[in-house]
């Protein structure tokens, strides 16, 4: 029903930047929310930041103050921009969404297939 496809990962160096974008399409009604997960090699995927319709934000806390999350709900896409870069920023980001593809039934969580950022020191 829905894919996510991300795009603008690659290879940095510390104190770099990059911006990750993610474009959901398909058939649903809402996308409430959305967000990017990281996965480093040998570790759980964790929370990076997430992002209501509303525009009300969270943050992990390693990447408070670097990172922001945006989204364009007319286009349904969502952005991460990374600024100053970490070695240990470096792992596969997923987008993810929280979509309502029929009224009166929960939400179903989707998963995009990742991109690779890749940050040296």
């Amino acid at each position: 029903q829905v894919q996510l496809v991300e795009s603008g990962g690659g290879l940095v160096q510390a104190g770099g930047s990059l911006r990750l974008s993610c474009a959901a399409s398909g058939s649903f009604i809402d996308i409430n929310p959305m967000g990017w997960y990281r996965q480093a090699p040998g570790k759980q995927r964790e929370l990076v930041a997430i992002i209501t319709s509303g525009g009300m934000t969270n943050y992990a806390d390693p990447v408070k103050g670097r990172f922001t999350i945006s989204r364009d709900n007319a286009k349904n896409t969502a952005h991460l921009q990374m600024n100053s870069l970490k070695p240990e920023d470096t792992g596969v980001y997923y987008c993810y969404a929280a979509v309502l593809t029929h009224s009166l039934r929960g939400r179903d969580g989707y998963w995009g297939q990742g991109t690779q950022v890749t940050v040296s020191s």
